[in-house]
């Protein structure tokens, strides 16, 4: 449920933020148009947004700036701390994830930015399940996610970030859950989402599915 990772996520953050704008070189092509990455997000979603991994709360600033509501979904407290200070009350933000959050209503587009491969496969399977059943139609799911086009492809970029010398980065690519777009594809049009993913940079797509 992504939650054996959330004391990185305790110590992260309070250099989250240094850390997406690039001044850690080891990440930064992981970060790379950042903030494209999070305008792209906001520019699809629709109405009620509930948003999954909070963090510091960089992606709800842009969904309020365009003018959604937003409730947010966080599982580490000091991510959340943060978050309420930088939005001030204009979110309301719970402790929950992916998989276990409160009970909201009317809920219009699923979001999160760099978070969802901290699910296993099925585990991403049991998400987009439940969320089909609380969207209705015209309903979205919109993640921007490190994601590959096949695990060749996986395979490759763990190889080159330890030839880079980032093993750091490395060691998260061969740990944490990330998978391939066919199997993202698929399991949208499972359950009835239409499905388009586009590359922002070398390591981000943004997929977003739509419910027929």
């Amino acid at each position: 449920m992504g939650r054996e990772f959330l004391e990185i996520f305790e110590q992260w953050a309070d250099s989250y933020d240094d850390t997406v704008v690039g001044h850690d070189l080891e990440y930064k092509e992981v970060f790379s148009h950042y903030e494209q990455i999070l305008d792209a997000v906001a520019a699809r979603s629709i109405g009620h947004v509930v948003e999954f991994g909070v963090g510091t709360g960089n992606l709800t600033q842009k969904l309020l700036a365009v003018g959604l509501r937003v409730t947010g979904v966080e599982p580490s407290p000091s991510m959340r701390k943060i978050a309420e200070q930088k939005l001030a009350g204009n979110a309301v933000i719970l402790d929950g994830d992916f998989l276990h959050f409160p009970e909201v209503k009317k809920i219009d587009t699923f979001v999160s930015s760099y978070a969802f491969h901290h699910l296993t496969d099925n585990e991403k399977a049991e998400a987009v399940t439940h969320y089909g059943k609380l969207l209705s139609k015209d309903g979205r799911i919109v993640f921007a996610d490190t994601m590959y086009e096949s695990e060749e492809d996986h395979y490759n970029a763990i190889v080159k970030a330890k030839n880079d010398g980032f093993h750091n980065l490395a060691k998260d690519l061969e740990t944490e859950y990330y998978t391939t777009i066919p199997f993202l594809k698929s399991i949208l049009e499972k359950n009835s989402f239409s499905a388009t993913f586009t590359r922002i940079n070398d390591f981000v797509w943004l997929m977003e599915g739509v419910k027929q």
